[in-house]
């Protein structure tokens, strides 16, 4: 009996010469990314994020009851999930590439998770400063060591199917934070200075934040830098007087932003020498993100400053009035090539293309495959 696949590619051989085209090229665009090695896990993968809306999972609807409807969700899931996309983002792709199910919110008591796989603990604008507020990066922090010592506590009294210490040892540690302590501090109108003057301030809370969770046992970290601010079609439409590079992005905000990322590098750098035996990757989301911008045709994308889900059309479809999934909102057909979900966030189609370049290791310092942590 043919596969499906084969029945399919049957199929478009019967259609008109202009479909099997677009089909053969859609094909061969596919097969052009980096495909990743299957999983080498011989342990069970555990994974914990801690982060912002970029791997929010469902944290802020679970944390705050915050509604985030439909189309939020409107591919692979079908409904919403509390995602801000269309579909996955990069940690679904990540925890995918493992085999593994995706990341449950920490706060969502009706996910039907026993968090055996690890838990989600980034939420919809967390940022690292003020620290005290939910959900910075700290909170956060805080929530997973409460996670932790509940977790034992039962372990210790006969409990099965929970993450016991040599779980909470050999897991990975996530951390993908700091967009929006740059953008905050740009959207209180302080000058390029004064924002890049509080990027020592965010390194401080992240460098406290590793060495919590290494001194809970803590040995593998896996730490995103932030993407290119200025290509978001939000501070575009934001920004008054712009100033853009070649490809239509702020130049203000993306220097912030590779300020921060090279801050952030030195700070892994110097972990490493810190902790010891701990395996500590960066990743440059940052690079990944701009060449899918600066490149977007040959990924078959257009208008990649434009959002698919706003409102007001071209230049950026957003409007801070009538956001996705607001009273007047517009969005593009299903299956539309758009970089920008909602002015913010990423489509799926985009953070398939990302997720790819990640599993690659051509992004990561040192080039240590995804799944790393689980191989022992």
């Amino acid at each position: 009996m043919a596969s499906s696949h084969s029945q399919l590619s049957l199929s478009v051989l019967c259609l008109h010469p202009i479909f099997f085209f677009f089909y053969l090229f859609f094909t061969l665009f596919l097969a052009s990314f980096p495909h990743p090695v299957a999983s080498q896990c011989k342990n069970q993968p555990i994974i914990f994020n801690f982060g912002d809306s970029n791997s929010d999972t469902g944290g802020l609807t679970s944390g705050l009851g915050f509604p985030v409807n439909l189309p939020n969700g409107r591919s692979f899931f079908h409904r919403s999930t509390g995602r801000l996309s269309d579909g996955r983002l990069l940690i679904d792709f990540l925890c995918q590439s493992l085999n593994a199910s995706f990341l449950s919110p920490y706060l969502d008591s009706l996910s039907g998770s026993n968090f055996t796989n690890g838990a989600n603990f980034a939420v919809v604008g967390s940022s690292t400063l003020p620290k005290f507020v939910p959900f910075s990066l700290y909170i956060q922090v805080m929530q997973f060591l409460h996670f932790k010592a509940r977790s034992l506590e039962l372990v210790n009294t006969g409990s099965r199917n929970l993450i016991n210490d040599e779980g909470f040892r050999n897991a990975l540690y996530i951390i993908d934070i700091g967009q929006n302590d740059i953008a905050d501090s740009f959207a209180k109108n302080l000058s390029y200075v004064q924002v890049t003057k509080r990027v020592p301030s965010i390194i401080t809370e992240i460098n406290n934040a590793v060495k919590a969770l290494y001194n809970q046992g803590g040995r593998k970290f896996w730490i995103h830098n932030t993407g290119p601010l200025g290509c978001l079609p939000q501070k575009l439409w934001l920004v008054e007087k712009k100033d853009l590079d070649p490809h239509g992005c702020l130049l203000s905000y993306n220097s912030a932003a590779q300020l921060f990322n090279e801050a952030l590098r030195h700070l892994c750098i110097q972990l490493r020498s810190e902790l010891a035996g701990a395996t500590i990757v960066y990743v440059d989301i940052y690079a990944v993100k701009y060449e899918l911008i600066a490149n977007s045709k040959k990924y078959g994308f257009s208008s990649p400053l434009m959002a698919c889900c706003g409102s007001g059309g071209p230049p950026y479809n957003y409007n801070i009035r009538v956001t996705c999934g607001q009273p007047g909102y517009q969005v593009c057909n299903e299956g539309s090539r758009f970089v920008s979900w909602d002015g913010i966030h990423y489509t799926e189609a985009a953070n398939t293309i990302v997720a790819s370049k990640v599993l690659s290791t051509a992004y990561s310092t040192p080039r240590t495959t995804f799944d790393f942590f689980c191989h022992g």
